[in-house]
């Protein structure tokens, strides 16, 4: 009698978000790891050229929005990574808030746990200059209010619906996209870039998440789930870079111009421009967070997976570069 192979039940995460560039590489990393990758799109078949996957995705149609559409794409998902956002900072608590809501509804239903990449706008001066994952959150601003109460809605929804918070700095890196500070700003034309550009303090340090790295670092928090609570937060740290100026010198370290420009960001513009531009009364909002050293603590990380993914600050930078060169 002939030995059957036996059959392996592939493990189904579902990615909202996935064209964007925390879900995008998060997806990336689940499906180095052996995840089935599902994705939902108003428009799956742009969803699809835009995402430009080198893994398989089943896309499925279907909007964040829609309660029933986020539970039928849930349907034997052990994960939901909810990394959707709303577009330019446009009615934030009015999106961001119904899209958890159906996540959660369908994680409920699905029995999936939810990874929500979280960031620093949740903390306030009394968090300054290093937050643990248990320092107060008394945010400055209204999307950081908002992200508080995202957070909220997740532990209110324990322990029927389990779920993974990893907050992090700012996102660069290959498939962060046009929203990225570092593709917007900093480093605008990757390695065409004609300056660099400072967006805030010289004596202020400032948090970095290389995507790749949080990806795996997410990854590896996945793969210990029945180590983690039923609403775990944890912090990674990323690149911290100080003084302010530290990323410029990367910058021209890396393209080998030592003289390449570095200007100040003309906030005096965006200030005059703030009335006519949500965009711009935005940018405003957040300008705290490139004035003020908030650093993340990310010693729980380091105590659940081990070392935390790390790659070199010009390793990193060289590939941002790369992906954000305009051809």
């Amino acid at each position: 009698m002939s030995e059957q192979a036996e059959t392996v039940t592939p493990r189904i995460a579902l990615v909202l978000g996935l064209t964007g560039g925390v879900g995008g590489a998060t997806a990336k990393a689940l499906a180095s790891h052996g995840w089935q990758i599902r994705a939902m799109a108003r428009d799956p078949e742009r969803a699809r050229l835009g995402a430009r996957a080198s893994y398989p995705v089943q896309w499925l149609r279907g909007d964040a929005m829609n309660s029933d559409e986020v539970s039928r794409a849930a349907e034997g998902a052990e994960l939901i990574v909810h990394a959707v956002n709303p577009p330019q900072y446009k009615n934030w608590r009015g999106l961001a808030l119904p899209m958890l809501a159906n996540t959660i509804a369908a994680a409920r239903q699905s029995g999936a746990r939810i990874v929500l990449p979280g960031n620093v706008y949740v903390f306030g001066p009394d968090a300054w200059p290093v937050a643990t994952e248990s320092s107060p959150l008394h945010p400055l601003t209204r999307k950081g209010a908002v992200r508080v109460e995202m957070e909220r809605m997740l532990r209110e929804a324990a322990p029927d619906v389990r779920s993974l918070v990893v907050r992090a700095g700012d996102f660069f890196g290959p498939g962060s996209g046009a929203s990225s500070s570092f593709n917007l700003v900093v480093a605008k034309g990757g390695r065409n870039l004609k300056k660099i550009v400072d967006l805030g303090r010289n004596d202020a340090g400032h948090s970095w998440a290389y995507l790749p790295d949080l990806a795996e670092a997410i990854v590896k928090l996945v793969a210990i789930q029945d180590r983690l609570a039923d609403t775990e937060v944890v912090h990674f740290g990323g690149h911290w870079i100080e003084p302010g100026r530290g990323l410029a010198e990367a910058i021209r370290r890396v393209l080998h111009r030592p003289r390449l420009p570095l200007r100040k960001f003309p906030w005096v513009l965006v200030y005059l421009a703030a009335p006519f531009m949500e965009l711009m009364r935005e940018l405003i909002e957040m300008r705290y967070l490139w004035d003020v050293p908030l650093r993340l603590d990310n010693r729980k990380l380091v105590g659940l997976i081990g070392p935390e993914p790390h790659t070199p600050l010009d390793t990193a930078i060289t590939a941002a570069l790369d992906a954000a060169t305009v051809r």
